[in-house]
């Protein structure tokens, strides 16, 4: 089975040290059930292409320990000639150094975006291309996939679950790493070793900034967890762990958390835009949904969320099987990412993001920002992030630490307005801002504020 990584950015050849493999090397990775031979086709400035060769051993495979316990299956398997679990063994020893972000000649090379091109030879895909294409092109991937019919003579046995597969990114290599790690056994749908809580830990330091936000968050984690229910649903919990404020230590005047003085912040301000339509984007439990429900002047609501498990407790909270079919025509919760154009998203007068864009890396925010502002292009788009200057009151959060540990960033308000004054004039909005919360004199709020008026 082979995978190779190939870059034209130039100079090409610097994947060799992000990779910490010489091109003019041929070297050689002992698994426990075979080698990986890591060799550079090509190696221009460029073109250059890293080759990983996986050669198994049938014998090694029939006695590692994590061999099916099913006799006949030890010996007539397709494991030795397809990209499955064994590939993403291989990929984390041969290329371990990279997928952990460390470069010695080169550091600066880490957090570079590069036109990345992937190909996998035999990857088998339980879901075919359809499932192939939901798991990569949330995360920015061009795919192509090949296949062929299981056998010409008789073409209603249908195609193969096969495939060859091309995909293109500009991404950081490092998470291109990751993300193959975990989303190659996922396609298979089988792993050949055990599965515990140390396979927990790995699928959430390997997922993390992309698996929080991916549609298929549910299905990556069962399949990558082998369906075990206790762990599955113990890495989806931690997964989807709701924000919480750091609290100042000393008591606040205000005694209401300030996740609900946002929304009621943000509640208020739809109430004066005479909105009848509004999506919240990013709804998580529905909080906001809820709020609005009470006023009949909000005509149609929608909350969209890329954790089906969210949605649930949403759906739960708001009530909806109760519901008569009137109300619950008025109510809508969609499965799905901000960060993809979706025709859902079109047709309403105001969406909202609370808290959203910090759990999103930077890179990324340009497609939220194509989604929102050029695709759905709403009347009004409110958004509120944390005021990052107002941590300094927070006394026991330490200097340079997030107020939570997904946050991606943390803006201070001359960051925030400046993210925001561009988006208005790329995307043709007017802007203004408000704090949110308890007013420091010289920093401001705990959260900031942004609406967005379409011109």
């Amino acid at each position: 089975m082979l995978l190779t990584i190939k870059s034209t950015r130039y100079p090409a050849t610097d994947l060799g040290y992000l990779l910490h493999k010489h091109p003019a090397k041929v070297q050689s990775v002992a698994l426990s059930a075979g080698t990986a031979h890591i060799y550079y086709p090509e190696a221009t400035e460029n073109a250059c292409t890293a080759a990983l060769l996986l050669d198994i051993d049938p014998v090694g495979l029939v006695r590692s320990k994590g061999s099916n316990s099913f006799s006949l299956d030890q010996y007539v398997n397709d494991r030795p000639y397809v990209s499955a679990s064994f590939m993403s063994l291989a990929i984390a020893q041969a290329y371990s150094s990279a997928m952990n972000g460390r470069c010695k000649d080169k550091p600066e090379l880490v957090d570079v975006p590069l036109p990345l091109e992937v190909q996998l030879t035999s990857l088998p895909v339980k879901g075919g291309e359809a499932l192939l294409r939901q798991l990569f092109e949330p995360l920015g991937y061009e795919v192509t996939a090949k296949t062929a019919l299981l056998d010409e003579t008789f073409p209603e046995w249908g195609v193969s679950r096969y495939f060859n597969v091309t995909l293109r990114n500009t991404i950081c290599l490092k998470y291109l790493l990751r993300q193959l790690y975990v989303l190659i056994p996922v396609c298979d749908n089988n792993k050949h070793y055990f599965v515990d809580n140390h396979e927990m830990e790995k699928l959430l330091e390997k997922g993390t900034g992309w698996l929080e936000e991916h549609p298929l968050k549910e299905l990556i984690t069962r399949r990558y967890l082998k369906n075990i229910g206790p762990l599955t649903n113990e890495a989806l919990e931690r997964l989807l762990k709701e924000e919480k404020a750091v609290e100042p230590e000393a008591a606040s005047i205000d005694k209401k958390r300030l996740h609900d003085i946002r929304l009621e912040a943000v509640r208020d301000l739809l109430l004066t835009t005479d909105a009848s339509t509004v999506i919240d984007l990013g709804c998580g439990e529905g909080k906001l949904l809820r709020l609005l429900k009470e006023y009949k002047s909000f005509q149609k609501l929608t909350g969209m969320d890329v954790s089906f498990m969210s949605l649930q407790l949403a759906s739960k909270k708001l009530k909806l099987d109760q519901l008569n079919s009137t109300a619950k025509e008025r109510i809508t919760l969609l499965h799905g990412s901000l960060t993809y154009m979706d025709q859902r998203l079109k047709g309403y007068d105001a969406a909202v993001l609370v808290e959203v864009i910090e759990h999103l890396d930077e890179p990324r925010l340009v497609d939220l920002e194509r989604t929102v502002f050029q695709f759905a292009r709403p009347q009004h788009v409110i958004i509120t992030t944390v005021n990052a200057e107002y941590n300094a009151n927070y006394g026991n959060l330490q200097y340079g630490n997030f107020r939570h540990s997904d946050h991606r960033f943390e803006w201070t308000r001359a960051e925030f307005e400046t993210w925001g004054n561009r988006v208005a004039e790329q995307f043709r909005y007017s802007v203004s801002y408000q704090p949110i919360g308890e007013v420091d004199e010289n920093l401001g709020g705990p959260s900031q504020l942004a609406i967005f008026k379409r011109n």
